[in-house]
């Protein structure tokens, strides 16, 4: 595979892979340098060395994060399949023959699990192991901890941990809530405010349990509301509506990193202070033996490391 060109590799650290990767993923100095666990200047310095490396200056400063170069998004999927191929290098044979398996993989999985993380598991799966596949099952439901028990599931995403007994949750991403709107929206720029946020109209998702969502009850500690004028069962469909009306969604950045790319709308920070979004994955206990979904549960958890 050919990554960089006009560059000996023997006199490259290959650490500075990862110090792209992070970078590439975060947009963001001091959250790279603390996913690879460097401090600031230390990054700093590594950055300096890849730039010099390439030959190019990677990724530029600017008032939305570190924004990548032409050449950098050229370089980022190499990049990431190299490192996937290191990390597969450094497997135990013995643990599960990848290459050759044919096991279906049943997860189950809301629209943040197909949008965010199914696409990159499955290209690393189309070039690590061709012969394994994954059936993706609806949403977790009411039926979910008795099919993970049986093994008709084998694993599953949700923004809840499974607090029952003998099951095992692991947070794997921690997203952020961002908002959207059309790009020529006659209210929302680039920027928007408290006073607009809470005074154009929304699409919102449909709460899975009593519980007030966490946008509403920011506003309500602010003696605020928005007003909504449509619940949907799915994020997937707000990116829709909103292109073809002047309502506003919120939803998490990298779903919304996605539709913006596809639906050319404008994700905007949301003007008012929210917890971070927890993504975890679960299992039940019973499986943590079995060579394949150790496989398959480690890949994951590295691969969503890396998103």
């Amino acid at each position: 595979m050919r990554i960089i060109d006009n560059m000996n590799l023997r006199q490259l650290d290959l650490n500075l892979l990862t110090v792209f990767d992070a970078l590439q993923t975060e947009r963001n100095l001091t959250r790279a340098a603390k996913r690879v666990g460097l401090s600031q200047p230390a990054m700093s310095n590594a950055l300096s060395r890849l730039r010099l490396a390439v030959g190019d200056p990677l990724f530029k400063r600017t008032s939305q994060g570190m924004v990548p170069t032409p050449r950098a998004l050229q370089l980022a999927e190499p990049i990431r399949q190299a490192l996937d191929l290191i990390q597969n290098g450094l497997r135990s044979p013995h643990e599960f023959d990848l290459g050759s398996s044919r096991r279906t993989f049943v997860i189950a999985a809301e629209d943040y699990g197909e949008v965010v993380i199914l696409p990159r598991l499955l290209d690393w799966l189309g070039r690590m192991a061709p012969g394994v596949s994954v059936r993706i099952r609806s949403e977790p439901g009411l039926r979910l901890q008795g099919e993970l028990l049986d093994g008709s599931v084998d694993m599953a995403f949700d923004f809840f941990r499974m607090r029952a007994k003998g099951f095992t949750s692991q947070q794997v991403l921690e997203d952020t809530l961002v908002t959207m709107a059309r790009t020529d929206h006659p209210v929302a720029g680039e920027h928007i405010n408290l006073t607009d946020y809470v005074s154009i109209p929304h699409i919102a998702l449909t709460p899975r349990t009593s519980t007030v969502p966490v946008v509403d009850r920011a506003l309500e500690r602010l003696q605020l509301a928005r007003t909504i004028v449509a619940h949907v069962p799915h994020f997937i469909s707000m990116p829709l509506i909103v292109q073809k009306s002047n309502l506003l969604c919120t939803l998490p950045r990298r779903m919304a990193d996605v539709f913006a790319d596809n639906f050319r709308l404008r994700v905007l920070r949301t003007p008012v202070e929210l917890p971070a979004v927890p993504v975890y994955l679960f299992w039940h206990n019973g499986l943590d033996k079995d060579p394949g979904h150790r496989w398959l549960r480690s890949a994951i958890i590295e691969l969503c490391r890396r998103l």
